[in-house]
């Protein structure tokens, strides 16, 4: 299985490693059927996610997809960032192998999950602007 340069440096360097302690949003995806977990954490001010950081058990392409997909919704809108698929996180990293398109799902799914967290935590309904966030086992990414 064959990983572009850009999933290497994400997996050997990946960027936003950590926790945010007082996140305001903080989301959780796993994939049973590949042992995959995610977890995003993000700070937002006026409507601006300011910094996300993650931690991921999992794959080297879980690694790289959460990597990159925090450098690509950090300093953006929480509109914008919702905006995020996990094809755009796999165009960035250069590609995928077919079988490790369910880790760009998970990241796209775990930035979802901390967005729905912090309008929750807000007191706002989180689904007229999240949608429904699937466990990644109903996501048919297998």
């Amino acid at each position: 299985m064959a990983y572009s340069e850009k999933v290497m440096d994400h997996f050997a360097n990946p960027r936003n490693v950590g926790e945010i302690e007082n996140a305001d949003g903080i989301g959780e995806v796993g994939n049973s059927k590949c042992g995959d977990i995610m977890k995003m954490y993000i700070k937002v001010e006026d409507d601006v996610i300011t910094d996300v950081k993650f931690k991921t058990f999992g794959c080297g392409a879980a690694i790289a997809t959460s990597s990159m997909a925090t450098e690509m919704i950090k300093g953006k809108s929480i509109g914008d960032a919702l905006k995020l698929t996990n094809k755009a996180v796999m165009e960035a990293l250069d590609g995928l192998p077919p079988v490790k398109v369910h880790c760009s799902v998970l990241a796209e799914q775990a930035i979802k999950a901390a967005i729905s967290d912090y309008y929750t935590k807000k007191g706002i309904d989180p689904e007229p602007f999240v949608g429904k966030v699937p466990e990644c086992d109903e996501c048919g990414c297998h």
